[in-house]
């Protein structure tokens, strides 16, 4: 379903729970208009801020006041590390966030790793996993340090993961390291190309070096999350920087091992969402198990007259994205329980 919310679908059982923002791909630099890597799409470098500032506001002056906000990752342009202004940049963005009078969540993704090293950003003001929730007497649901991922509660009874999309993959990795060994391995076995941002002629167009993917160890600690939330009867909003499911992503964006992701929530009936980013453009599906794949589209691709950022309104029966600009309105209901028999009630 991606009608229009109608208010007066809300009737009086939809009582309002809780909010929280969403925005994707920043890509602020202190830069001119450029395009993207194709030449086809404007890129708004410097205005990126402006559209961030103007979110903040937004979210601020909301009547039922988010109570965080979800960053999708790259929330800084590659281009700052040609021009040696990496910090620089990431600090005029996080003091632009300082703004924000609610926590704000970042995931990584493949501009953080043009910038930084992953070992600069575990100890930068990106890494936000101090905001984790730790489940007593359920060690299993502790996330390794070897990727950054962790999982918290928002409001009773709802459980919000954030995914390493980059955890495999070549992008801000000691190259003399056993992992990115392994991870240049796994890419050039699926890429043939010499150049590895290409997805010419390929089979699986998402191996190439600008997405990454899950590792296995990962994949399993996720897999405890979710067994813990189906007992517990939580409802569950995973996020990740890089799309998980075809039908909402251009195929080239898509995480390296998206089958094995989909395959541990497809295992599970907790999880309502899947946030990403990446794409830019944009993107929405649901799929058959009732999980709905949203993929904001790119504040850095948004012209100046124009927005890129949602609220979504969490109900009992439903949640509802409320998108500003060029993020459409979505009702994403969730999906009813299986009955003994196997079939939905």
């Amino acid at each position: 379903m991606d009608d229009k919310p109608n208010p007066e679908a809300l009737n009086e059982n939809s009582e309002h729970l809780f909010s929280f923002g969403v925005i994707a791909d920043i890509q602020y630099a202190d830069l001119e208009d450029g395009f993207n890597f194709q030449g086809t799409r404007r890129r708004y470098y410097r205005h990126s801020l402006l559209h961030l500032q103007g979110a903040i506001e937004d979210w601020n002056n909301e009547s039922s006041t988010p109570c965080c906000v979800l960053q999708l990752g790259d929330i800084i342009d590659g281009y700052n590390a040609q021009y040696n202004a990496s910090e620089k940049s990431l600090e005029v963005v996080m003091d632009t966030f300082k703004k924000l009078k609610v926590p704000v969540h970042h995931t990584w993704g493949n501009h953080e790793f043009y910038n930084f090293r992953r070992e600069y950003l575990t100890h930068s003001k990106l890494n936000t996993k101090f905001l984790e929730d730790q489940i007593e007497h359920h060690p299993e649901t502790m996330p390794s340090e070897d990727y950054y991922a962790y999982h918290f509660v928002p409001f009773p009874k709802f459980r919000f993961i954030l995914l390493d999309a980059y955890d495999l993959s070549v992008l801000g990795m000691d190259q003399s390291s056993p992992k990115y060994e392994q991870c240049m391995k796994i890419l050039k076995e699926h890429n043939p190309n010499t150049e590895l941002n290409s997805p010419q002629g390929l089979s699986e167009p998402q191996f190439v070096q600008f997405n990454g993917g899950f590792s296995q160890e990962q994949l399993n600690w996720l897999n405890e999350v979710l067994t813990f939330s189906d007992t517990n009867q939580e409802k569950v909003v995973i996020v990740s920087h890089l799309p998980i499911y075809p039908d909402a992503s251009d195929s080239v964006c898509l995480a390296w091992n998206y089958r094995d992701a989909l395959a541990v929530i497809w295992s599970h009936k907790c999880v309502v969402c899947f946030f990403a980013g990446h794409t830019h453009d944009g993107g929405y599906s649901e799929d058959p198990f009732g999980v709905y794949h949203v993929n904001l589209e790119g504040v850095i691709e948004t012209a100046p007259d124009s927005q890129a950022f949602g609220t979504v309104h969490v109900y009992p029966d439903k949640m509802l994205l409320k998108g500003r600009g060029r993020v459409p309105d979505r009702i994403m209901n969730y999906k009813k329980e299986a009955g003994s028999d196997g079939s939905r009630l």
